[in-house]
């Protein structure tokens, strides 16, 4: 089953797809315009809308973590840019 689920995040809706195995239902939401999906794996017991809200939560936060990373490179300043960095200059003995 197929449904759409629009949000603040997602004006152009997502997509939802309920895969159910068993005791368990994989939902998907992809978002249509950038492609990008989440996967969540519930109790089949769970009400569907439920399912579908903590689907499009997790998109909407892969989302907002890509587009929070996008905007900190254009700055400049990435959040790990100090960690495994590579140094310009040479080491001197005071370094070693």
């Amino acid at each position: 089953m197929t449904e759409k689920y629009q949000s603040r995040l997602l004006p152009q809706g997502a997509l939802i797809e309920f895969v159910p195995n068993g005791g368990y239902v994989k939902v998907c939401a992809v978002d249509p315009v950038t492609g990008e999906e989440a996967i969540i794996v519930g109790d089949a017991k769970t009400n569907a809308k439920r399912l579908a809200q903590e689907a499009v939560k997790k998109l909407e936060f892969i989302l907002r973590r890509k587009l929070t990373a996008k905007a900190e490179a254009g700055k400049g300043t990435a959040p790990n840019a100090g960690i495994g960095a590579k140094r310009s200059e040479t080491p001197s003995g005071w370094d070693m």
